[in-house]
């Protein structure tokens, strides 16, 4: 005897010979269907994760604590000669601006930024300059923001800056960086 697939009747109903599914197929159907509802329910029943205000729309951050701010600014420092590669976000391929902030603050303290870096001049709570310190982010350009990277200490910051470079330390007290305007957020 021919075993029928669960989905003849559809086949059937479009030829027009109008037979029935029978009752095993129904049930086979139905578990499925039942077994969807009741793997789906608990994502319904979670609570939303907290946004605190000056978060990007959609993003949950967390204030850190200062180990892991540390943490983060020794991370990003391991990163330094990295190749920068547009839109890139891992060690082995490269990294923009944002993509390393991401990557850092994803693998370190398991806080997913926003990816761009017009997302991240709202991500986290401001600070004023000179409050700054390790593991902060500093955001670069009025208006909109054009650059972003990790405060470490001294004065400096990790940055994947341009096309053809590689992940960076420099000063804010450097020429370039020192004409920009700039801000400090803290996740």
């Amino acid at each position: 005897m021919e075993t029928e697939s669960p989905f003849a009747h559809s086949a059937r109903s479009a030829r027009g010979d109008g037979a029935a599914v029978g009752t095993s197929s129904r049930r086979t159907v139905l578990a499925a269907a039942s077994m969807a509802a009741v793997l789906l329910l608990p994502a319904c029943g979670t609570s939303p994760s907290r946004v605190r205000r000056g978060a990007a729309p959609g993003y949950a951050y967390s204030r850190l604590t200062p180990e892991q701010s540390s943490d983060i600014a020794i991370h990003a420092m391991g990163l330094v000669g990295t190749p920068y590669r547009y839109g890139g976000n891992t060690p082995e391929g490269g990294f923009d601006c944002s993509g390393l902030i991401g990557y850092v603050y994803r693998s370190l303290a398991g806080i997913p930024p926003p990816r761009t870096v017009a997302q991240l001049s709202d991500f986290g709570a401001p600070v004023p300059p000179g409050d700054e310190r390790t593991g902060d982010l500093v955001i670069f350009g009025s208006g909109r923001p054009t650059h972003a990277g990790i405060v470490v200490e001294g004065g400096r910051f990790v940055h994947a800056p341009s096309t053809g470079g590689t992940v960076k330390l420099d000063r804010f007290s450097s020429g370039y960086w020192s004409r920009q305007p700039i801000a400090f957020r803290r996740p």
